[in-house]
């Protein structure tokens, strides 16, 4: 027995055509999962603020060194960030503003 949708077609047809699947469902998967750690939260909100190298990111938001160091690995690897080297100092910094956007549209959502 076939069940009758209550929906119009042409809402039927936005949804089928609109609603990820396939690689752009992973890569969201992908790219929200940056989000979901407060270690990387933490750094990508100072990020927004200044590029910072690694010694600076740990002291100021009293972080392992190490753990700074994967994380922005993490990061670097995912596109969300990029680096500028100064002599021996690796700097860091968001690559685009649009992670900043994503960040402050969870503060505004959440009503901070």
């Amino acid at each position: 027995m076939t069940e009758t949708l209550l929906l119009d077609k042409r809402t039927q047809g936005m949804i089928e055509d609109y609603v990820p699947e396939g690689e752009i469902l992973t890569s969201l998967v992908r790219f929200f999962s940056i989000f979901s750690d407060g270690t990387r939260l933490r750094i990508l909100s100072a990020l927004a603020i200044s590029e910072l190298c690694v010694t600076d990111i740990s002291r100021v938001l009293g972080i392992n060194q190490t753990t700074v160091s994967h994380q922005l690995r993490f990061l670097k690897d995912a596109g969300m960030v990029c680096t500028q080297r100064q002599g021996k100092v690796i700097f860091y910094a968001l690559r685009n503003d649009i992670v900043n956007d994503v960040l402050l549209k969870g503060v505004e959502f959440l009503g901070y």
